[in-house]
């Protein structure tokens, strides 16, 4: 089976304070074959990059509006002028606010809402064609079922 890849490269800022933020440069990555999610790698100039993975829904809701609770919240705003999209994470590691280009992430979306449109990513993972394929009967079926009516007689 084919899957779609789609990827972007792409500078955040590390929000520290009101007046200082320090560039991250990140990928945005999404699979066909995990519909549902979005990958963030964030490299932050260690040994191992660190990587995030949520729902696209919430990414997709937080560009026009606040969303998220818990771990991941997202939400739109104006910094000097220019539409951003902020990320506030947090983990037992520590929290992070990103920043992140409004009209970037947004025409990146777009890409992955091409490639697997809303309402269709469970007929990506083939959830419907498992589940008939295991609970289709089976020639050894048949034959428990013709023993079981025939042990009592």
């Amino acid at each position: 089976m084919h899957h779609t890849v789609v990827e972007r490269e792409l500078e955040l800022k590390l929000i520290l304070s009101p007046e200082r933020s320090i560039p991250v440069p990140a990928r945005l990555g999404y699979r066909s074959d995990d519909p549902f999610a979005i990958h963030v790698t964030f490299h932050i100039g260690s040994d191992h990059p660190v990587h995030w993975t949520f729902a696209r829904e919430l990414l997709v809701e937080g560009v026009f509006r606040p969303c998220g609770h818990g771990d991941v919240r997202v939400w739109p705003t104006k910094v000097a002028g220019r539409g951003v999209v902020l990320m506030a994470l947090s983990s037992p590691d520590g929290d992070a606010l990103l920043e992140a280009p409004a009209a970037r992430v947004s025409a990146w979306l777009e890409r992955t809402l091409r490639a697997v449109p809303p309402g269709s990513e469970a007929e990506q993972l083939g959830i419907d064609d498992g589940l008939a394929e295991l609970l289709a009967s089976t020639p050894a079926d048949d034959l428990w079922l013709r023993d079981e009516s025939t042990d009592g007689e």
